[in-house]
């Protein structure tokens, strides 16, 4: 057998047409190609000594790439980076909020920098906000989807089928949809379903997208580019002239593109629906149909998945995570918070607390020093005391002090202060008109971020929705 060609790297010359410039951190070669009698890329141009007269300079749209500077104007109309024509959907801030007179100062310190006074007060409105939550996380009959299937998307799947939102002549918008593999498995389950729309929505340039496997008549993708804070969905051709009922759907979608998400759906395009009160596509083509018609789609299952009462949001099912990410101005739960005497202030805290629920598993330095051990000998006889670094674990009346917190402690915050975040979201939803749902739709093993938020119409005969 003929030995095989010698590579780059047992040669220690780059391969033949390929950059000659030598990446020291990864030690290897550059793999770009390079131009007709070229010896380096033009990344690693400025590499070489017959090209030192040009200089390369850091892109101002974009400083991931350089350009020569002689050709920067010619770059600029040209860069990936520009600015590119807005589409019609496309409205500034249009699900932004109203900017609140109250704005978080800016000159709030860390948690860190925090006295031990002032973040004792701080977990002390959280536990007494938290005495008049509804824990619906609790319910025993929450998550049942969760326990059939362990992964994340075939869960979400169940409780969406759950909802019964699965059906022919509806559009399916998926928030911060990323790769869409979300929408992939929709589409998956719904089979043969007639009309149906998927519209992805995500801010940012995403590779090995799942979409563009779709090529089915039945189901059409439409891929958006745009920050969820700009999108107006009355202006999306296929919701403006189809008027098929929207089904919002999202996973992990993260902080503030949760309360951005829902003001898109339940203020901007559903109240401008109601405002204009139209009969939608979808119910005009039901009511068109001849009896005969009516019975054929009864008996293949399609008819029950069609609403009696038209709205054009149909349901919502978002697996939330990242309350971290949260921001006030853009935040839907603000009257709930004033509610429980709680502003700005509390609220920037609360989601930087919120984190300790995913991320303070580790031991804390405090915990580590002699300070803990000193403290040891005034505990409680209560204390439980743990294998794993002998951490303990105490009621959430404990009264340690702040400062002191244990790494238990700190977890229960932390879920407090995301099930405070998360009942906002539930009261806005009650006021605008939908029953919402928390509940766990996947074991914690798989995901931390465990908490999905559903919501359906106040009109709907849905049994498996309660407020």
């Amino acid at each position: 057998m003929a030995a095989s060609a010698p590579t780059r790297h047992a040669t220690g010359f780059p391969a033949e047409g390929g950059c000659g410039y030598y990446v020291e951190k990864k030690k290897r070669f550059c793999r770009m190609v390079v131009a007709a009698g070229k010896r380096f890329c033009g990344e690693h141009a400025g590499a070489a000594e017959e090209e030192n007269a040009r200089k390369r300079i850091l892109c101002p749209l974009d400083p991931k790439h350089t350009v020569y500077e002689d050709q920067l104007a010619k770059h600029l109309k040209k860069c990936n980076s520009r600015e590119k024509p807005k589409p019609d959907f496309f409205i500034q801030d249009i699900n932004a909020g109203l900017k609140d007179e109250t704005e978080i100062p800016e000159q709030l310190v860390p948690i860190s920098s925090l006295s031990e006074e002032q973040l004792e007060s701080l977990i002390k409105k959280l536990r007494k906000a938290s005495k008049a939550l509804h824990d619906a996380l609790n319910d025993p009959k929450n998550g049942d989807s969760a326990t059939k299937h362990l992964k994340q998307q075939a869960s979400i799947l169940g409780n969406i089928e759950k909802l019964k939102l699965l059906g022919p002549r509806r559009c399916f918008v998926e928030f911060g949809a990323g790769k869409g593999k979300l929408s992939h498995w929709v589409d998956i389950a719904l089979k043969d379903a007639e009309k149906v729309h998927f519209i992805l929505v995500e801010k940012v340039t995403t590779r090995f997208k799942v979409d563009g496997k779709h090529r089915k008549k039945n189901s059409v993708f439409e891929r958006l580019q745009i920050d969820i804070q700009h999108l107006c969905l009355n202006k999306i051709p296929v919701l403006s002239k189809e008027k098929l009922p929207v089904v919002g759907i999202g996973k992990h979608l993260c902080g503030v593109a949760t309360d951005l998400a829902l003001r898109c759906l339940v203020e901007t395009y559903a109240a401008s629906c109601e405002e204009r009160n139209e009969e939608p596509l979808a119910k005009r083509i039901k009511n068109d149909k001849t009896e005969k018609e009516i019975n054929t789609l009864a008996k293949e299952g399609n008819e029950k998945s069609v609403p009696e009462k038209w709205t054009p949001v149909a349901g919502i099912v978002i697996a939330l995570c990242c309350h971290h990410r949260c921001e006030w101005r853009h935040y839907v739960g603000k009257e709930y918070f004033k509610a429980l005497g709680l502003g700005a202030v509390e609220f920037h805290y609360f989601q930087r607390m919120s984190s300790w629920a995913t991320c303070g598993l580790r031991k804390t330095s405090l915990e580590a020093s002699n300070i803990t051990t000193t403290r040891k000998d005034n505990e409680n006889d209560d204390s439980e005391e743990h294998d794993d670094g002998g951490y303990r674990v105490t009621d959430d009346s404990s009264e340690s002090l702040p400062g002191f917190l244990t790494v238990e402690e700190k977890k229960k915050i932390g879920h407090l202060c995301k099930l405070l975040i998360d009942q906002g979201r539930i009261e806005y939803l009650q006021q605008k008109g939908f029953s919402p749902v928390l509940q766990y739709y996947t074991d914690p093993l798989v995901s931390l971020e465990n908490v999905l938020l559903t919501a359906l119409p106040n009109h709907s005969s849905s049994p498996e929705t309660t407020a």
